[in-house]
Order: C-alpha cells, then sequence, then structure tokens
C-alpha cells in the first residue's frame, strides 16, 4: 500500500491540483465554452487561482474525517453541481445562478421544468439518483483514514486555513483583484470568478449598519429638511414614469455609423424639455434596481453587490415609496409591465411599493404584437397608460415598464428589409446585433412620438419622465463611448401644462423627489431628504445612514414603526367577467364562453382544473371535448406566461359560477 502512503504525503498538493482541475471545468460549463476557459484562466491567473483557493479551502474539511475520500467528492460533487445549475440558466437567462435564487429552491422541480425540456428534467432526476446511489456506497465501501486523526492538530491546522484565505480576500479586495460592487452582476461573474461571486450574493446581502447610528443621528439628518416649503394643495398633476428597456442614443458608440437617427422623437424632445443623463445603477441588465431606484429613492450603491432588493428585502417588508406618499394626497396608483407579471417577482413585491393595480401582459389584448425575439412591442403600452388615467377622477402616478428593447440580441440578421443600417462594429455578428437593437430603438421612439401626441391631448395635466434602464448587452466599455461612462443613459420630463425646461444630470433615485419637487410636493421622508440635502456636504453618508434606518434599522424616522401596510393590489384594471355560455356543437362538445376583458391569457378552470382554452376575443373564449352538466363550476383566470404557469388572478363576482338548472346563468343550447 505504498501508493497509498504517497497519496495521503501528498494530499495537500492533489487538493490543490483537484481543485484547479475542478475550478477550470466550472468556468467551462458556465461559459459553454473550455476555450473560453482558458483565456479566463490565463488573462487573469491571480482571479483563477483566488477561486482555486476557495475551493481548496472548502475541501480542508475531508481532513477531519476519516472518510476522507467520500467527503472530498462530495465537497467536489457539490461544486460541479452549482457550476451546472449556473450553466443551465445562463443557457436560457442573462442573469447567473445568485444568493438569491438559493430562496427557491423549494421550487426545484418547477425551475427545472422552466429551463429544461421534460427529457432533460428526466434525465436530471436519473442522474440525481445515480449520483447518491454512488455516494452512499462510496460511504459505506470507500477507503478510510487508517491512521490516528489527531484533532488537536487537524482542527486548528483547518481554522487557520479558513482564516488564511479570509486574509487572502481581503488583500484581493484592497489590491483590487476583486471587487465588491457589481455594475453588471453577468459581468462580474465572467471578470471575477463564479465562486466567490456567488459566495459575495449569498453572505453580503443588505445595508450593514453605520458606525454612527442612532435616533439622535436620524433627528439631526431630519432636521436638515426642515426649511423645505409646504406642499402645494392646489390641483396635481397625473405623474407619470415611463422606463424603457436597454434605450440610449447608439451614436454615443463611436464605432458605429447609423443610416439615420434611431432616437428622432426623443432627441427632439431633449431639446424642448427638461432632460440629462440618467445615472443608473447597473450595465446590461439589471431592470428592477434602476426601478427600485426610481420608485424608492433610495440608492442601489449601499447594498450588497450583485443584490436585488426585489429578490431580498422587499420580499420581507414594505418600503417607502413614491406610491406610497402619493397615496397620502389622493393619488392613485397603478404599474404596467408588458411582460409576465411573475418577472422578477414584481407580483408579490409591488403591494410592498403601494402600487394599487398592475396591469402586466396577461391582461393586455394583441398576442400579435411581438418583436422577432419574442419580446411585447412596446406600442401596446399607449392604450394601457389612457386606461390608467382614465378609470379615475383623481390623479394618478402611473409607473410603466417596457419590454422591447431586451436581449440578447441575435448575431444572425432577423431583420428583412430593416428601416435602418448598422456598420463599423468588430464583426459581422456585432453589426447584426447593433442593427437588431437600434432598429427596435426607432420603434421605441415611434412609441414614444405616439404616447406623447396622446397625452398632449388629454384635458387633465400630465407630467411623463421617460428613460432608459442601462445600456444594451453589448460589452461596451468606457472608449467605446463619447460620453465616456457605462452607468447612464439619458431622460426627459415632459409635460403639457408649461413647466419651465430645467437640464440637469440626476441619478435614478433623485428623480422621483424632482419631479414632486417640481409639482410642489414636499412629502416622504426619503424624497424630502433628496429635495433639501442634494449637492450639500455629507449628502451621500447620510442618506446611507437613513436609507439604513427605514429598511434594516429601528426607523427612528417613522417613530419606531413601519407606517407602510401592503397593498391589496389588484392584476389588471378591469375585472375578468362572464355573461353567458353557447353551446355551437354537440358533436364534439364546443363551447362558446362570452363575458368581458379577456385576453390571450385567459383560461378555463372547469370543477377547478385547468381547461384547455382558445382565445377568440375580448369578449369570446372556447373549450371543446367535454360535456358541461348540472353543478359543474366554470372559471375564467388569467394566469401567468411563464413556463411554471401559475394563476395571477380570479374574480369570483361574475366569474365563477355553478351551472344549475335553475341558475339565472344558464346553458345557452340555442
Amino acid at each position: 500500500m505504498k501508493w497509498y502512503k504517497v497519496m495521503n504525503r501528498l494530499s495537500l498538493i492533489f487538493h490543490v491540483l483537484g481543485s484547479a482541475v475542478l475550478y477550470f471545468i466550472i468556468e467551462a460549463i458556465s461559459r459553454h465554452s473550455f476555450a473560453e476557459a482558458w483565456a479566463y484562466m490565463t488573462g487573469k491567473p491571480l482571479v483563477f487561482a483566488y477561486n482555486t483557493a476557495f475551493i481548496f479551502t472548502t475541501t480542508l474539511l475531508a481532513y477531519l474525517f476519516r472518510r476522507r475520500c467520500f467527503f472530498r467528492v462530495l465537497i467536489g460533487i457539490f461544486w460541479l453541481a452549482l457550476g451546472i445549475i449556473n450553466g443551465v440558466l445562463l443557457m436560457n437567462r442573462v442573469t447567473p445562478f445568485t444568493g438569491p435564487d438559493l430562496h427557491m429552491i423549494t421550487d426545484a422541480m418547477k425551475i427545472a421544468q422552466k429551463y429544461l425540456p421534460m427529457a432533460g428534467v428526466v434525465v436530471a432526476c436519473i442522474l440525481f439518483g445515480l449520483v447518491v446511489i454512488f455516494l452512499l456506497w462510496l460511504f459505506i465501501k470507500g477507503p478510510k483514514y487508517r491512521g490516528k486523526l489527531k484533532y488537536r492538530y487537524n482542527l486548528p491546522l483547518v481554522l487557520v486555513g479558513f482564516v488564511a484565505f479570509a486574509g487572502v480576500t481581503q488583500l484581493a479586495l484592497e489590491k483590487r483583484v476583486l471587487s465588491n460592487y457589481f455594475g453588471n452582476i453577468a459581468f462580474a461573474y465572467e471578470d471575477y470568478g463564479y465562486p466567490y461571486c456567488l459566495a459575495t450574493t449569498i453572505f453580503n446581502t443588505g445595508i450593514s449598519c453605520p458606525r454612527d447610528y442612532s435616533e439622535s443621528e436620524i433627528a439631526r439628518i431630519r432636521r436638515t429638511e426642515e426649511r423645505l416649503p409646504e406642499t402645494n394643495e392646489e390641483k396635481r398633476p397625473n405623474i407619470l414614469f415611463l422606463q424603457l428597456e436597454s434605450f440610449f442614443d447608439p451614436t454615443l458608440v463611436n464605432y458605429l455609423n447609423i443610416s439615420e437617427d434611431p432616437m428622432p422623437t426623443f432627441r427632439k424632445l431633449m431639446k424642448e424639455y427638461s432632460s440629462g443623463y440618467y445615472k443608473v445603477p447597473s450595465v446590461g441588465a439589471g431592470t428592477a434596481n434602476t426601478e427600485f431606484e426610481s420608485i424608492t429613492g433610495m440608492s442601489m450603491h449601499y447594498f450588497g453587490p450583485g443584490e436585488y432588493p426585489y429578490k431580498s428585502i422587499l420580499k420581507e417588508t414594505t418600503c417607502e415609496s413614491a406610491p406610497y406618499v402619493l397615496k397620502e394626497l389622493g393619488y392613485t396608483t397603478h404599474a404596467i409591465h408588458n411582460n409576465e407579471a411573475n418577472f422578477y417577482g414584481r407580483r408579490t413585491i409591488f403591494p410592498n411599493l403601494g402600487f394599487d393595480t398592475f396591469t402586466s401582459e396577461e391582461y393586455m389584448p394583441g398576442e400579435d404584437q411581438k418583436n422577432p425575439l419574442g419580446w411585447v412591442k412596446d406600442s401596446i403600452l399607449t392604450d394601457e397608460i389612457i386606461k390608467c388615467l382614465d378609470a379615475t377622477e383623481g390623479p394618478d402616478y402611473v409607473y410603466t415598464i417596457s419590454v422591447q428593447g431586451h436581449g440578447a440580441y441575435p448575431e444572425e440578421p432577423l431583420l428583412e428589409d430593416p428601416q435602418i443600417t448598422v456598420s463599423g462594429a468588430p464583426s459581422e455578428g456585432e453589426n447584426s446585433k447593433w442593427e437588431y437593437y437600434v432598429n427596435q430603438i426607432r420603434e421605441m421612439d415611434d412609441f414614444v412620438k405616439d404616447l406623447v401626441e396622446q397625452l398632449s391631448e388629454y384635458p387633465e395635466d400630465v407630467v411623463l419622465v421617460m428613460y432608459g434602464d442601462h445600456l444594451p448587452t453589448m460589452g461596451l466599455s468606457v472608449e467605446d463611448l463619447k460620453n465616456k461612462y457605462l452607468f447612464q443613459t439619458e431622460y426627459v420630463i415632459w409635460d403639457n401644462f408649461g413647466l419651465e425646461k430645467k437640464d440637469d444630470n440626476l441619478a435614478a433615485y433623485q428623480m422621483a423627489a424632482e419631479v414632486m419637487d417640481r409639482v410642489g410636493i414636499h412629502e416622504g421622508t426619503v424624497f424630502r431628504y433628496h429635495q433639501a440635502r442634494r449637492n450639500t456636504k455629507n449628502y451621500q453618508v447620510d442618506l446611507e445612514t437613513l436609507q439604513y434606518d427605514l429598511l434594516y434599522g429601528e426607523r427612528y424616522a417613522y417613530g419606531g414603526e413601519n407606517p407602510f401596510l401592503r397593498t391589496k393590489m389588484k392584476m389588471g384594471l378591469y375585472d375578468v367577467t362572464l355573461d353567458r355560455l353557447q353551446l355551437v356543437s354537440s358533436s364534439d362538445f364546443t363551447y362558446y364562453i362570452y363575458g368581458t376583458n379577456f385576453t390571450p391569457s385567459s383560461e378555463v378552470m372547469l370543477n377547478g382544473e385547468w381547461y384547455d382554452t382558445i382565445y377568440r376575443s375580448p369578449t369570446t373564449l372556447m373549450i371543446t371535448g367535454t360535456e358541461l352538466n348540472d353543478f359543474d363550476r366554470l372559471a375564467v383566470s388569467q394566469r401567468s406566461n411563464s413556463s411554471t404557469r401559475k394563476a395571477l388572478s380570479k374574480s369570483y363576482d361574475r366569474s365563477c359560477y355553478a351551472l344549475y338548472a335553475d341558475n339565472p346563468w344558464k346553458l345557452n343550447q340555442e
């Protein structure tokens, strides 16, 4: 057994080599390319060595057990499984596997069905079973360390290894080998490695308690707002925010040659109305974080790297926001998004931000209004915004999130006859991406033109804030841009009642306070703070302290209690209703269901079970194949468009009926 003794003596060396090989495989899976993993390893050797050391440090735990082989394999399989999960997710989305995704581990099967075909789910289950059987066999039959376990030596050495790794981490951060701020979480994973970024998103979350945090410190910060005027009690305008997906000026890219201006309307509005650069918290992704800043007035800079408050703190508590503040002044608050309601968990989060209604794609008509990548076109949003304004007599706050400009952009031409042509990119594939993107921007600009024209004739005062949420996912660098900054798009504040033009560069978390200030509203802890303290000494330091108090601290600013109750948010503006049922074919039991506000996402539930439904029009659905009888219960619900297919809402006042023979809502067999 000389080989066994040699392996024991050289085990640390083999641990290092094994960790390096394992980490290389993980990166190859995550990047979907061994060549890219090799380029990463050779191009960033210090980062590669750090992540190898991370995996190596976790394998030191094996020295605390006799079944070292088993625990080495177990730890290795754990890391490999994380790499496989990340690789599968990145085949279907831009965002890699992060800490918040662990909260959904109980929905593992649903998630697997979302990102894998059924055959893939079956194969994954089989492989998981085989791995479990192998681990059981290895635990029972595998080799064991036969020497004496000297815990007085082994345990301190393992602890020293962990402490040393912590020191290496701090040194790597100080020397900027690593970073603890992720502007784009997808790029961060590529730059700093999967193990480090995953651990950071798990353990470094929320806002750390400031050193000088106290009730007196919050009182001092609040006193600086006292010079603000009282809120104007006159007629208040409707306040509209329009967040345009990946919308920015492509003429700012140095190397592009564009055949014509892709955003003539937006450019014209910037010249005529208040405008400037819009500082956003992310690049290429992170829509929800720009959204969070714009709605709440809070800066993402103080949260953990790559964190999404929508996936962390806002799942636990309500948060001061523009909707909550404006509701106290008589506003009705609406959210609109032409994508599925569950995207970024908005359906769950928006009630914690004070929204009264949420109209998602599932509540919009027009199943054919999609671009070549399958995203719903923004032109559908004009009517939805006007509907929100028409639905109430008082002022409205409407926050609209568009989706048409979403990537990933195709390297092969998808547009048969593009209105705008593009050249100058480093490759034909890049030219194709930019050409597709620029033509989407042009259609989004046309949508802006139509919206502004309709609002110009609206009989009520309206303020409309429009901006891009982040730069597109095009791998842009600072050197590629004329404005030399990646974390900004552009905004314009349009109105129909003559606000003075005032150009300024603003951060997303400052915009709501700025708009309120323009129309004479001085309410809300965070928004008053921005109005009083922007561009003053210790502005950012005090903002961090205030944000900590409102979300994680004792809420001294509110007298120790959270004043914001979760709203009973309504999905869609109008109820889905049923009027009558008609049997149109007795041979195959085909029925027409007549009602109102049906959309392509409307589905029938028959006796509590989903039933295949054909959408015919906003007033007609069709089902076939089953005879309906007395005492059957039929309902219509809006169902999520995601592959998990959750029910979003069900109205029971007129959309759920038992088919009794003497029921006024009778089976119509005319």
